[in-house]
C-alpha cells in the first residue's frame, strides 16, 4: 500500500471514529432530554413519575461527559493555564506540550487501568433503582479515557503545535 493511500485510509478511520464518538454523544444527549421531558410531563400533568429516569439520566450524563472530553480536546476546549508556555520561545514551547501531552497519556492510561479495576470491583452490585451492575455507570469513566487518549494520540501534533481543529456534527 503506497503512503498516501495509507495516509487516507487513517484519515478515513480517523473521522469514522470521531463521526461515531460525536453521534453516540448526540443519543445520549437527546434520550437524556427526552426521558427527563417526558418525566416532567408525567410528574405535573399525571401526578405520576417514571421512577428509573433520575438514576438513569444521571449515569448518561457520566458516559457524555467522559465520552465528550475527547471531542472537546481536539478543539483546545479544556481550561489551561499556557501563561508559561507561551512567554518560552516557538522550538521549546512546542516541545514542553509534548511533554505534556505524554503526561496527560500517562494519567489517561492509569485513568482507564483504575477505572476498569473499579467497575470490575462494583460489577456484582446493582444500582439501587434500575438494578444494573454498578459496574456499568463506572465504565464511562475508563472507556472515556480511552476514548481522550486516542483523541490525543490522532492528534498529537496537532496539539503539540497548538494548532485546534473545529469538529463538526
Amino acid at each position: 500500500m503506497s503512503e498516501s493511500r495509507a495516509a487516507g485510509t487513517l484519515a478515513t478511520l480517523e473521522r469514522g471514529f470521531v463521526t461515531v464518538n460525536q453521534w453516540v454523544i448526540i443519543l445520549m444527549m437527546g434520550t437524556m432530554a427526552l426521558l427527563v421531558f417526558v418525566n416532567v410531563v408525567s410528574r405535573y400533568v399525571f401526578n405520576a413519575s417514571i421512577i428509573w429516569v433520575e438514576e438513569f439520566t444521571q449515569y448518561q450524563m457520566i458516559w457524555i461527559t467522559y465520552l465528550g472530553a475527547g471531542l472537546a480536546l481536539r478543539e483546545g476546549r479544556h481550561v489551561a493555564v499556557e501563561v508559561f508556555q507561551d512567554m518560552l520561545p516557538p522550538g521549546l514551547r512546542t516541545h514542553v506540550r509534548y511533554v505534556v501531552a505524554l503526561a496527560m497519556l500517562a494519567f489517561l492510561v492509569t485513568l482507564a487501568v483504575l477505572g476498569f479495576r473499579i467497575a470490575q470491583f462494583t460489577w456484582n452490585q446493582e444500582t439501587p433503582v434500575i438494578n444494573i451492575p454498578t459496574g456499568v455507570p463506572y465504565l464511562g469513566v475508563p472507556i472515556g479515557a480511552l476514548v481522550m487518549a486516542l483523541h490525543l494520540t490522532l492528534t498529537l501534533r496537532a496539539f503539540a503545535e497548538k494548532r485546534y481543529e473545529h469538529v463538526d456534527a
